[in-house]
């Protein structure tokens, strides 16, 4: 397995520093401050020198897995599996990516396509929230990493999906939201301070798939939206009720991306030759009526951004696509200047990685077309990627620098403009 091969050790020390808010380019969750993909942050590169921006700094200790990074108040988090064990670790932001502290959350998921875990860790505060591959999340102190308390998805009458529990956690006001999956309700709200169950979502009692929970209020009506395998629908935040759903969503193997939510409108996608659709909802935040469903964009696992009313991100078998929202058309689509990979984006530009090559390529986040601005070939490369692997954490862009991790090794850019 991989973590017979690791070769460093932690090093796990305390950091006693007064915890302060989040800055205004801080990444502190899964896609970025707002769930969405995208930030605030200006003053970026628009063009790459030839052999691609600078390296600000790499290490060598955030261990293996695919699990992205969280970035608040000059910390990083990032989760990793060393010798055969998950650990939430967290990293000097400002000192060349410098161990603070390792939290232990247990044995390792095996798996096939790689081990270890696949989730991005979630800071509120003072606290910071990770989910394992095998269904444990924890919350530890920031300035430590101190365990605050643990709680166990198949407690909740999960039981984990064929590649691990991938969902990273939604922090909401007083609650913690995830999706064990399972007849005791699908999704689960905890007592962020405690990890306590406050409801289950009894309507729905779907198994877990790897999407992530959204927060969303159409026609001001707040609610959690969520995707499975074979259905969409929002959920009260108050009691865990369904508020609405469609079941008929013809997902298979695998359904992966987080749903995109703008107004009364919801956008979903799956790969495996499944498409997307776009939901309208009613004007009282329910009633879901299906606007338009095509197969422009199947995303398996890259990631879609949605910029100006259009979607950006890697479709199975199209390529690298623009669609718009409204109607569902593609805006142009490229297929032959880089391979299938994840999607990035900041300051007007996007991101793409691929996921077997490396390579990097920054792109005008435009409808007219490809219009590239710089590429490179991320350097070094992981000997001990699974065969069946790729590099498959996206692309997060924070304070100036462009972070990327293939398994052990985890790298900063530094893409500000002088």
């Amino acid at each position: 397995m991989l973590h017979t091969r690791t070769c460093f050790a932690l090093v796990v020390f305390a950091l006693l520093v007064p915890t302060a808010n989040a800055g205004e380019y801080d990444w502190p969750q899964w896609m970025g401050p707002n769930r969405d993909g995208l930030t605030k942050e200006t003053g970026l590169l628009k063009e790459w020198p030839e052999d691609g921006p600078e390296l600000a700094w790499m290490v060598r200790t955030v261990g293996f897995g695919y699990a992205g990074p969280s970035i608040a108040d000059g910390k990083i988090f990032i989760l990793g599996s060393v010798d055969g064990e998950t650990y939430l670790m967290a990293l000097d932001e400002n000192d060349q990516g410098k161990q603070l502290w390792a939290a232990l959350i247990g044995e390792d998921f095996d798996n096939g396509w790689g081990d270890g875990p696949r989730s991005t860790p979630t800071v509120d505060g003072d606290r910071v929230y990770a989910m394992a591959a095998t269904g444990t999340l924890i919350c530890c102190q920031v300035s430590d990493g101190k365990e605050l308390w643990r709680a166990k998805m198949q407690d909740m009458g999960g039981s984990i999906p064929t590649w691990g529990y991938a969902e990273s956690p939604l922090v909401d006001g007083d609650v913690v939201i995830c999706t064990p999956g399972g007849p005791q309700g699908s999704v689960a709200a905890l007592d962020k301070m405690t990890g306590s169950i406050k409801w289950q979502s009894e309507g729905v009692t779907d198994g877990a798939q790897y999407s992530s929970v959204v927060k969303a209020a159409p026609s001001d009506r707040q609610q959690y939206i969520q995707l499975l395998e074979k259905r969409i629908f929002g959920l009260d935040p108050a009691s865990g009720e369904v508020l609405w759903q469609q079941d008929d969503w013809p997902g298979r193997v695998a359904v992966i991306p987080t749903p995109l939510t703008q107004g009364n409108q919801v956008y979903i996608s799956s790969g495996y030759g499944v498409g997307c659709r776009l939901i309208e909802l009613g004007s009282t935040g329910t009633d879901p009526t299906t606007v338009y469903d095509n197969k422009v964009i199947k995303s398996k696992h890259d990631g879609i951004v949605l910029l100006d009313n259009n979607l950006y991100g890697y479709s199975d078998g199209g390529g690298w696509t623009c669609q718009r929202l409204r109607d569902g058309k593609r805006e142009w689509s490229e297929k032959g200047k880089l391979g299938k990979g994840s999607i990035g984006y900041a300051d007007g530009m996007l991101y793409c990685l691929a996921e077997k090559s490396g390579e990097v390529v920054l792109l005008d986040a435009t409808t007219e077309g490809w219009q590239e601005h710089g590429r490179f070939t991320l350097s070094p490369q992981t000997e001990f990627r699974n065969p069946k692997g790729g590099i498959w954490c996206h692309p997060v862009i924070a304070n100036g620098k462009l972070y990327l991790r293939d398994q052990e090794l985890f790298f900063a850019f530094n893409v500000k403009a002088e």
